[in-house]
């Protein structure tokens, strides 16, 4: 199939503003992992979100995807993912597919990604999107994150892209042994960004940063 002219233009567009993106808001801001921003090279971005918001994709900040829900800013995307410390061969589990951007970036970190979704039109969404791309080791379920995901439990990494008032008990349980969670932590509008790591089975947290997500909902967190 021959691609048109407008299209090659178009994707070639998107690759500079990806590359201008890793330069100003990944690299420049400290994110240090050479796996980490590769894989933000690769992953487009754009196709994550709504045709009528592709023009603003790559910019320095969340964008809305529906359902009050939020595709994060690509800082966040690569701090967060660069303080898994993924080599891998990792199984990593998230809690908050949204678009399925995160987990698209994971997809090429790790060896397999379980992500759970608690909107189901978003969860279907991403998982079409993530099988478009070709993207085969991502696993996507609707539910309630906060539960995790017990029969493909234990995870050898944890991410939470949403913000409750505590560390969910049955990640914590779910986290394999030396295994790393990272979890936004704290109140409504104000979060810290914790590493939660699990050693001889008990909790060892190092705060890293302030940061403010959408709301944790489930059964360990907020309740709407």
């Amino acid at each position: 199939m021959t691609v048109g002219t407008d299209l090659k233009v178009e994707w070639s567009r998107f690759v500079r503003e990806r590359e201008r993106m890793v330069e100003a808001q990944v690299i420049a801001r400290g994110v240090t992992d050479a796996r980490v921003i590769d894989a933000m090279r690769r992953v487009p971005r754009h196709v994550f979100v709504d045709e009528a918001l592709r023009d603003r994709a790559y910019g320095d900040h969340p964008l809305p995807i529906g359902e009050g829900q939020t595709i994060s800013q690509p800082y966040i995307v690569g701090h967060m993912t660069e303080l898994l410390r993924l080599e891998g061969r990792e199984k990593v589990l998230e809690v908050g597919t949204g678009s399925g951007y995160q987990a698209a970036v994971l997809s090429e970190l790790a060896a397999r990604v379980c992500t759970i979704e608690r909107i189901p039109r978003l969860a279907s969404r991403a998982r079409e999107t993530l099988e478009a791309l070709g993207i085969r080791n991502v696993w996507v379920r609707a539910g309630n994150g906060t539960l995790g995901w017990p029969d493909q439990a234990p995870f050898d990494r944890i991410l939470v892209t949403a913000g409750g008032p505590v560390v969910p008990p049955p990640l914590f349980e779910q986290l394999a042994e030396s295994g790393r969670m990272v979890i936004p932590v704290g109140e409504v509008a104000n979060q810290t960004l914790q590493v939660v790591e699990k050693v001889q089975g008990t909790m060892r947290v190092t705060p890293d940063a302030e940061c403010v997500f959408v709301k944790l909902v489930g059964k360990y967190a907020w309740e709407s």
